[in-house]
């Protein structure tokens, strides 16, 4: 490479950005016929005390984006079709 300090400079910031970035729930792969449908699982996410400011799928996972009862943010992967929560990331 011609310039060995972008090199250098490039593979630091590769190595300082947060793992968990990359780091994916890990859903169990249900036949789509038996997911819950997206406004039943918005309904009793709800009904749990969230507040959804955004809901994705992603991969086999239903991903929401906003807060807990208590108004802490959250990112939370629930199995599409039991809702059982995968994976949580909870503000501090």
């Amino acid at each position: 490479m011609k310039h060995p300090i972008l090199a250098a400079a490039l593979s630091l910031a590769a190595a300082a950005l947060p793992i968990t970035a990359s780091a994916k729930a890990d859903c169990t792969a249900h036949p789509k016929a038996e997911w819950m449908s997206e406004a039943d699982a918005k309904a009793k996410i709800v009904a749990q005390g969230y507040t959804i400011n955004k809901f994705k799928v992603d991969g086999h996972c239903y991903e929401i984006y906003g807060k807990n009862k208590d108004g802490k943010k959250v990112e939370i992967y629930f199995d599409t079709k039991t809702l059982d929560v995968v994976k949580s990331e909870i503000e501090k």
